[in-house]
């Protein structure tokens, strides 16, 4: 398997990286140190499993190794197992003949929609539509936003709307402070 992840990186070669390797890192050392990372492996067969948390720990840390994106899926898709490599397997082949590479956005895409179901995406992005702070720490109110805007990036097209929304759910003692806060164009979410 790891013959074949090298192998293919050699013929990808061509394709543009979106982040650079390291001076005299080769392909196959850098294997060696992803296959040496404690990483979660993923089988698809829990639905409960909160699947784009994988997803951000892998990207994560493919990030940190400085994987470029094709890199990014051959190592990914290494530690998925059973159902899930057998999806991964099938959606490789589905793709047409001679299309470029694989690049890790339509692999996580792909990944999330074939195994979240929707129903727990509408769940958790009608979640976040309800989210207030009421008895909720701000700091709770804002670890749970976070969270749960991932399922409805729909809803924050830009910092300004994520700042909005944000003070939007904040309690009526907090809300006069936060909005002239998110008044100043300057203003990030953070």
């Amino acid at each position: 398997m790891l013959a074949q992840i090298v192998a293919s990186q050699a013929q990808r070669s061509n394709a543009a990286p979106t982040s650079s390797s390291q001076p005299g890192d080769s392909t196959s050392s850098r294997v060696n140190r992803f296959l040496q990372l404690d990483l979660p492996v993923f089988a698809g067969t829990n639905p409960e499993k909160d699947l784009q948390d994988f997803i951000d720990e892998m990207y994560k840390t493919l990030r940190v190794m400085r994987a470029t994106e094709t890199e990014a899926v051959e190592l990914a898709s290494y530690i998925l197992k059973e159902v899930a490599y057998s999806w991964f397997e099938l959606w490789e082949e589905s793709r047409e003949e001679g299309s470029h590479p694989t690049r890790w956005g339509e692999f996580a895409d792909a990944f999330i929609d074939h195994f979240l179901p929707a129903e727990t995406k509408a769940a958790r992005a009608t979640e976040f539509e309800n989210l207030r702070k009421g008895s909720l720490s701000v700091w709770d109110y804002h670890i749970r936003f976070v969270y749960l805007s991932k399922y409805a990036i729909y809803m924050l097209p830009t910092m300004e709307a994520r700042v909005r929304r944000f003070v939007q759910g904040l309690s009526p003692l907090v809300i006069n402070e936060a909005s002239t806060a998110a008044l100043n164009s300057d203003m990030n979410y953070g």
